[in-house]
């Protein structure tokens, strides 16, 4: 596979982070988070990171022309120059347009479809551990020990506030009307691409390598 400008799109608890990272690595571009992108930013003590900062101590989101302003930062560093692949970022319609105004290009926009039942599932399953942060699920990969985190040996694992079943109706409801306009977006465009994200996943890795190539 060549080295390509992507973008990873999709639910909460659709894997985007784990499937970005990977492409990342068969491709040899950097993983762009946007959530990465604020700590780094504001770990640097750039302009547009300290106004980020202000923001984020506040509780509040962080506005779209920060946002934009280190998304260009970012892209204009050495390592992102021959590709990358962008996850979190554009999440709006108005973020998307000021990314073609910096001149950037997609190849392709990867957006891993999952439906609202298998998100509610696979992150309504989710319980951590309080004391160093391992996560598991208690279908899927529950710890060897019911309710010991087998990373630490912490007993007593829990369910975030944020992973509660009202909690991610919430996230899916605010998810679908930042991202419809969006995914319209990229379809006019002509370089949306959906990857069926209720597969195994590697399967999931294999049918986004079909179709960057």
């Amino acid at each position: 596979m060549s080295k390509r400008r992507l973008m990873m799109l999709g639910p909460p608890g659709a894997g985007k982070g784990t499937q970005a990272k990977r492409v990342a690595a068969d491709l040899g571009i950097p993983h762009i988070s946007t959530g990465d992108m604020l700590r780094e930013a504001r770990r640097k003590g750039t302009t547009m990171g300290l106004e980020a900062a202000r923001f984020m101590d506040a509780g509040q989101l962080v506005p779209d022309e920060v946002v934009i302003g280190i998304v260009r930062d970012r892209l204009d560093e050495e390592d992102a120059r021959a590709g990358f692949i962008l996850d979190g970022f554009p999440r709006t319609r108005a973020q998307a347009e000021a990314l073609q105004e910096m001149g950037v290009t997609l190849d392709a926009v990867l957006n891993i479809v999952v439906s609202d039942e298998a998100v509610i599932g696979r992150l309504g399953g989710r319980i951590s551990c309080p004391a160093c942060g391992a996560v598991y699920h208690e279908a899927f990969t529950p710890p060897d020990a019911d309710d010991v985190c087998n990373a630490c040996g912490h007993q007593g694992l829990v369910k975030r506030d944020d992973d509660q079943p009202e909690a991610i109706k919430k996230r899916l409801e605010g998810y679908h009307a930042q991202t419809a306009p969006l995914i319209a977006f990229y379809d006019e465009v002509g370089i949306l691409e959906s990857i069926d994200g209720e597969q195994a996943p590697d399967a999931v890795n294999e049918s986004i390598c079909k179709v960057i190539g």
